[in-house]
């Protein structure tokens, strides 16, 4: 039998004791039940002196237990304890009960705070309620001043910090202008009481004193003043940039480029090696898959592997049945003159993934690095990958690349962006160089012989599926060099069509083994992509489009959108910003007649965050469109398109479109982090069908921002950031800090172009460079660099070799000049020579202005981060 006792009982929890009368010794182990549910199991542990006093042999018999707030709903209860083994009665004030009636509520409590004043006005915020009812806002607020009734206010002014600290209702803020009376140069008493009950607000009261008018005046004609300044310095400053001869690089001379970033390249990593900074100077296995190539260019690159400033690597040469002697004599003189390079001739030619695959299962070494026959390595590539894999904690890393001519000439470098899988779906953007750990190649398999033509892509494809997106890392140099010959697909993806059919298999069975549903397809007859997602669901959508009078225009935006949009779960907001005319008079008449659109009117100055704020505040839909009233719709599935990207990724927060001017070239094609101070669209100018840099105008991909002329984003993320920021940013870069602040919270934003439409820009709200609005934009971008600082500098999709203060995607950076990219070091370790300048190339592979000097024999040096004394240093490879 087991005797429990019940000493209190109130919202704030069940307290009491509990003994087994037959084993008192042992501690009772109770379940707590609300009208048969059970909701508790506990073990009454607690020190109870005064039980043990009264005869109980245990002194550990207690228990306190939480009310749970479920059940503090002010209805009735039966609560009681039961133990599975053991008859048990309880007691509560010396009377035998089957159960305890409760009937509680959990008593409503205040948050609040003054902030104090700021430029002219206190503010605060206030909510009441609990952990069951919720905390609300849109409390009613006393002020006195000097204990004088001055003011009553509501507390409903959208705080998106409070509502997310406390998770709480964000519409509880209040702000307060005392009037001229009690606007007083000397100190003043203002108090802030919540009504009905007169609790005064935390951090009241607020003593402050308030400017004359005339020193008002004063101030504010100096921050005027101040501000011209700021603004002219900062045209001035671009105007110097404009005049001043640009003796920087552009894509159009790469080849300059790159003859003055090798050696600095080297040179930096050279002064910063550290033989502690790699761990275990672990061997990397080099597969190279070879099939009768042109022997000068397959010498060159293995001697691009053995001129290596890491020493620990093997290269395994795996001849795919070539049947040439000639070739197969160069391949065993390597293996003689170095024990690293170790060849496999295979007996029947099985193609290149059955080859690659010889070479993988040979392999030794920690991490395996992908190599074709006839393709040159930067000197520095295998130990700056490893560099950047232990920085990194990568399980796969890929570095950018570029190409060479039959000349010598370094062109198209592929300056990529940081790990996109969205973008991989479309192009294998990543292709060289790529190292993998051997473990992670364990999980993901080797190249299948399906794929034969896009083998790559399809290991990329499921790499991606075993190894998580942070453990994949991109290397921003240039450090391998796709050598460009009359039959590889560097030359011309005509000499191999079975690429197309292998990669869109590729990409199809990686969809359907993600559970994906889509149709994919060539793009254009090349090995680009276009993948049509194929969801059947249709989540609630609501399209929040403001306006200000600019009847036509609005008129048009919705016409556009009744007429092409076959989405069936969507509404719209119009968000009436006091338009004035009787044009907008009869314009809301009309829009009353139609079912799923509604016209909401703010009528307060214009505040672009606000407004959109505003209009979301009390909507229940699955995803918000921002839209303009300037953006015409032209596309049946539209809004299609939008939603399933968001449905083919659950970390796909934001989806944005593309957009293009009246004459049909790009407005917008996703937004550059950086560009003019903090940011930029990319592609601008470019007719609608081109594809701008490496084709990124085709495809579909992440990116760090999206402009909110045409943003869809899910309700919940937009409720987590806190919305626009209506404080800082009424009216520019509002879209730009609401993406950062969905990334930072974890999500992703994808600009897709297979939602394109026409936007008229700033037809309503106008430029920002004109007089009355140029103090205002200049505030709003000062505060976007404090805010973001760094972030504006290191966009992950934009590579970091392209000026931000130029044409995007052309003007390239200086090699050298930026030494937060490769900084100086004060003292340096063990330093290897450069060994890439030993690669030997024929004449007819040179560049014109290169100098031919002699090259002596190199011996096997194996030791990790020496080199053979006895060489003579070429310039050839420039």
């Amino acid at each position: 039998m087991i005797i429990c006792q019940i000493d209190e009982f109130s919202v704030t929890g069940i307290r009491g004791w509990a003994t087994d009368t037959e084993n008192p010794s042992e501690p009772v182990f109770l379940h707590a039940l609300a009208d048969g549910q059970e909701f508790l199991q506990f073990n009454c542990t607690d020190l109870r002196e005064d039980v043990h006093a009264s005869g109980i042999p245990s002194k550990n018999t207690g228990f306190h237990i939480p009310m749970p707030p479920s059940l503090l709903d002010g209805k009735k209860h039966n609560i009681t304890f039961k133990n599975r083994l053991k008859q048990i009665e309880i007691y509560s004030q010396n009377q035998k009960l089957e159960h305890i009636s409760f009937s509680g509520r959990l008593p409503v409590e205040t948050h609040s705070f003054v902030d104090g004043l700021k430029q002219g006005v206190l503010s605060g915020w206030v909510v009441r309620g609990n952990a069951v009812e919720g905390w609300k806002g849109n409390q009613q607020i006393l002020v006195t001043c000097n204990g004088q009734k001055i003011a009553q206010l509501e507390a409903n002014r959208y705080r998106g910090d409070v509502g997310k600290a406390l998770s709480c209702d964000p519409y509880c803020g209040f702000q307060f202008s005392p009037p001229d009376l009690y606007r007083k140069p000397y100190e003043q008493e203002f108090r802030f009481y919540i009504l009905p009950d007169m609790t005064e607000v935390a951090n009241s009261p607020c003593l402050t004193s308030f400017v004359t008018d005339a020193n008002e005046s004063l101030i504010i004609d100096v921050i005027d003043q101040i501000d011209a300044l700021h603004v002219e310095l900062t045209r001035l400053r671009r105007k110097v940039r404009e005049i001043l001869p640009q003796p920087g690089f552009t894509i159009a001379d790469y080849h300059s480029w790159a003859t003055a970033y090798f050696p600095i390249l080297r040179k930096y990593v050279d002064r910063t090696r550290d033989n502690d900074l790699i761990l275990g100077n672990p061997l990397v296995s080099i597969v190279c898959p070879v099939w009768n190539p042109n022997l000068t260019d397959f010498t060159a690159a293995i001697e691009s592997v053995r001129a290596q400033t890491w020493q620990n690597w093997e290269l395994i040469l795996v001849d795919d049945c070539s049947k040439n002697p000639e070739l197969r004599a160069v391949i065993e003189n390597f293996a003689k003159t170095d024990a690293r390079i170790k060849p496999i001739f295979q007996k029947e030619n099985g193609g290149i993934s059955v080859a690659t695959n010889a070479g993988l299962e040979a392999a030794q070494g920690e991490w395996i690095a992908f190599f074709d026959h006839d393709d040159l390595l930067a000197d520095v590539a295998v130990e700056y990958m490893l560099r950047e894999a232990t920085r990194s904690h990568a399980d796969l890393i890929y570095s950018d690349e570029d190409k060479i001519d039959a000349s010598g000439y370094y062109r198209e470098p592929a300056f990529k962006t940081d790990w996109n899988y969205r973008l991989l779906l479309g192009v294998n953007y990543v292709c060289h160089f790529v190292m993998i750990r051997q473990s992670a190649l364990q999980k993901v398999g080797g190249l299948n012989k399906e794929y034969d033509g896009a083998q790559d892509h399809d290991f990329l494809l499921r790499a991606s599926e075993h190894i998580p997106a942070e453990k994949i890392h991109h290397v921003p140099e240039i450090l391998y060099h796709w050598r460009i010959t009359a039959n590889s697909t560097a030359s011309d993806i005509g000499n191999k069509r079975y690429a197309i059919d292998a990669g869109i298999n590729a990409v199809n069975d990686h969809l359907e083994r993600r559970n994906l549903p889509a149709h994919v397809d060539s793009q254009m007859g090349m090995t680009l992509y276009a993948v049509d997602w194929q969801f059947n669901q249709s989540p609630s959508v609501t399209i929040i489009i403001p306006y200000k009078d600019e009847i036509p225009t609005t008129a048009r935006c919705l016409d556009a959108i009744q007429k092409y949009t076959r989405y069936p779960n969507y509404k719209v907001i119009l968000v009436n910003n006091w338009s004035i005319t009787k044009e907008a008079e009869d314009f809301a008449k009309r829009v009353d007649g139609i079912p799923n659109v509604e016209i909401l009117t703010v009528k307060e100055p214009f505040n672009y965050s606000r407004i959109n704020n505003f209009a979301a505040k009390d909507e229940t839909s699955d995803f918000l469109l921002f839209l303009n009233n300037d953006v015409f719709v032209e596309q049946e599935n539209w809004l299609e398109i939008l939603v399933n990207e968001a449905l083919a990724d659950p970390q796909v927060a934001i989806v944005g479109g593309k957009f293009v001017y009246p004459n049909q070239t790009v407005q917008h094609a996703g937004v550059l982090l950086g560009i003019g101070d903090v940011a930029g669209h990319a592609h601008v100018g470019i007719p609608r069908n081109e594809g701008g840099y490496a084709g990124r105008a085709y495809f579909p991909q992440e990116i760090s921002a999206v402009t909110a002329a045409g943003m869809l984003i899910r309700r919940p993320a937009f409720e987590l950031v806190g919305g626009f920021d209506e404080e800082h940013l009424k009216v520019a870069f509002n879209d730009i800090d609401l993406c950062l602040k969905v990334r930072d919270a974890g999500y992703k934003v994808i600009w897709t172009p297979d939602f394109c439409a026409e936007h008229h820009e700033s037809l309503s709200r106008g430029s920002d460079d004109r007089p009355s609005t140029e103090r205002r934009f200049f505030h709003e971008t000062q505060f976007m660099i404090e805010k973001w600082g760094k972030t504006l500098r290191t966009d992950p999709f934009y590579n970091p070799h392209f000026t931000l203060d130029r044409q995007v995607f052309f003007d390239l950076t200086i090699p050298g000049v930026d030494e937060t990219r490769y900084p100086p070091l004060e003292s340096t370790r063990k330093k290897i020579r450069p060994l890439w300048d030993t690669v030997t190339l024929t004449a007819e592979q040179k560049a014109p202005s290169a100098t031919k000097k002699p090259v002596a024999k190199k011996s096997q040096a194996k030791t990790r981060g020496k080199k053979p004394s006895n060489e003579t240093v070429t310039d050839a490879a420039e």
